[in-house]
């Protein structure tokens, strides 16, 4: 099991990346495109070291301290730990994947219309036309990755849900957001009613949408968009992909992984040292959190492995 998300993740990554060279849907896009080392370094960056801080900081600090606030507000038999444990494993996979991917459709919302999270979105829209391939998947600054975890893994963490349903989530996830992005013309018929597709997601990325008139923002379901009326599925494709300005925004991954920071602290040099500090203090609080046996709590050592 410690291994499994990340073989995995290299059987899809493979697979996808091959369906691409063998049925292009933009035949003039490249491969071996510029910036497809920063794109490789976000894919294990993302895909494994951020989920490891997520659980290892949750665990650490925000289990007993929830169930102390619970036993307070006299909730605690409604919510306690480990409520899902009971629940045959076919449930427990059916509601973590509905319940979470209900949960990422809305932050997704408020990343595009509040104004400042979409700084932290910006990284993930920073494709510009031509890049657009299976690997921007994991094109995430890195707070926007522990939002998603958190949001994600945590409630199902919390309520005991069988760590073969939160993996199978991940995987089943991973493969998804491989295709959203995938350089493949698919829409799925009749399945596009409920899975999120690479013609759909194609035109969130539409360089013309605002805060107000973004589409498709489903994860995994795009049942959620047609639901809710922010569904698109023309026959067209967007005439440009990216957001206004994307041609000043960082191009490597130092640069994006430090963007919001470097705003913040109004930094010009798309070499500052703030880059390198940020990304290492990252990398090194992943290391710390990677020991199991620093954690007390049952479970921890599948938990704290990140997988």
């Amino acid at each position: 099991m410690d291994y499994l998300y990340p073989i995995s993740l290299a059987i899809i990554s493979a697979a996808v990346a091959l369906a691409e060279r063998l049925v292009p849907w933009r035949g003039q896009q490249r491969q071996l495109r510029p910036g497809l080392w920063s794109d490789l370094v976000f894919l294990v960056f993302n895909g494994h070291f951020l989920g490891v801080i997520v659980y290892g900081l949750s665990l650490r600090y925000l289990a007993q301290p929830f169930d102390a606030w619970l036993l307070q507000l006299g909730l605690h038999d409604v919510l306690y730990r480990e409520v899902a444990a009971g629940w045959p494993l076919w449930l427990q996979i059916v509601v973590a994947l509905l319940a979470t991917d209900f949960i990422q459709w809305c932050v997704h919302n408020l990343l595009h219309r509040v104004g400042f999270l979409w700084h932290f979105h910006q990284t993930h829209h920073s494709v510009r036309d031509g890049e657009m391939d299976w690997i921007v998947s994991f094109r995430f600054q890195w707070t926007e990755v522990i939002l998603y975890r958190a949001v994600q893994y945590l409630p199902l963490a919390y309520l005991g849900f069988d760590a073969r349903a939160v993996m199978f989530h991940a995987i089943f996830g991973t493969a998804i957001g491989h295709l959203n992005h995938a350089n493949l013309n698919l829409s799925y018929g009749p399945l596009r009613y409920l899975l999120n597709n690479p013609r759909m997601h194609l035109w969130h990325h539409d360089f013309e949408s605002t805060a107000s008139t973004t589409v498709n923002f489903g994860i995994i379901f795009s049942l959620w968009d047609w639901v809710f009326g922010t569904a698109k599925l023309p026959d067209t494709s967007p005439a440009r992909i990216g957001f206004p300005g994307v041609e000043a925004f960082p191009r490597g991954f130092f640069g994006r992984t430090a963007w919001p920071l470097q705003r913040l602290l109004r930094l010009e040099r798309p070499d500052s040292w703030v880059y390198v500090v940020v990304v290492l203090a990252v990398l090194a609080a992943a290391w710390w959190l990677h020991d199991p046996t620093c954690f007390n709590y049952p479970g921890a050592a599948q938990i704290c492995g990140g997988n």
